[in-house]
């Protein structure tokens, strides 16, 4: 039947163009991004799944922030306490020096002088060994703790390591003198007890920095692993992509040329009419 008033053809021909155009949308969206799936509108669950994903890469920076705080916090108390046993190394030789009984008094006083600078600078090292407000080596906290999951359920501990003077690892009084033959002698028993105490504490800090270290090398991998895990999800081939916006292209191009055809049926009506 030839109509002037309904166009089958045209209507038909319209309805495949609108696809093209739709898919070519999409297509071009997917080229202009490098996402396939930018919004829930290309794929609610997908997005979904990609958008939980992405929470948690961004929780592991948080937990990545944390541990590098930790580390540095750690590695400033171990970085104090390897300058009080060089310190302390000083220490006993002048101790050590200051006992020897055939030492005149003018000498023995010159070896106090320099052992109580040496004992004061100990004092000075505890007190500046401060990372981000945290201070291990001085009494001021039992501990430091660092986030070690993304839902801040799971945390590392590292204990501190108190050095300051008169304590129970640096045994040294912050008043320590060797002035006498007899108080050197004695200091010289308690300089070696304070030594092994503070390398028997820096080899705790160091298996605390150590789980810092390798926990935040496991975050740093998951976290990798998660955003090619969102990149499988959510990215566009673009290969895939470019030979798809050629071949809907194409078929734009068609379908106008074949809504035009269908639009110049109804002419044929007019041959009828032609005497």
């Amino acid at each position: 039947m030839i109509s002037i008033n309904t166009n089958s053809g045209a209507m038909v021909a319209l309805q495949y163009l609108d696809q093209t155009n739709s898919q070519l949308m999409t297509t071009q969206n997917a080229v202009s991004s490098g996402l396939k799936v930018a919004s829930p509108a290309d794929d609610g669950a997908t997005f979904a799944i990609a958008q939980n994903m992405r929470g948690d890469v961004a929780g592991y920076g948080a937990v990545t922030d944390s541990l590098n705080r930790g580390t540095s916090s750690v590695d400033v108390a171990m970085s104090a306490g390897q300058s009080i046993s060089d310190l302390l190394i000083e220490m006993k030789a002048k101790a050590l020096a200051a006992s020897d009984s055939s030492l005149d008094t003018a000498s023995r006083q010159a070896l106090n002088e320099d052992f109580t600078a040496l004992r004061d600078q100990i004092a000075s090292v505890v007190s500046n060994a401060a990372f981000n407000g945290f201070n291990l080596v001085d009494g001021s906290t039992t501990q430091i703790t660092a986030l070690a999951s993304a839902d801040g359920s799971k945390k590392i501990t590292v204990s501190a390591e108190n050095m300051s003077l008169g304590g129970s690892i640096v045994k040294v009084a912050a008043t320590g003198t060797i002035s006498t033959q007899s108080a050197a002698s004695t200091m010289v028993s308690t300089v070696e007890t304070s030594l092994t105490n503070v390398d028997s504490a820096l080899a705790q800090l160091s298996s605390g920095a150590k789980k810092f270290s390798i926990q935040s090398t496991f975050v740093t991998n998951l976290s990798d692993t998660l955003t090619t895990g969102i990149g499988n999800l959510v990215d566009a081939d673009m290969a895939t992509e470019s030979a798809q916006l050629t071949a809907l292209q194409t078929k734009q191009q068609l379908g106008v040329q074949a809504l035009s055809i269908a639009n110049s049926a109804p002419e044929i009506a007019l041959s009828l009419f032609k005497s």
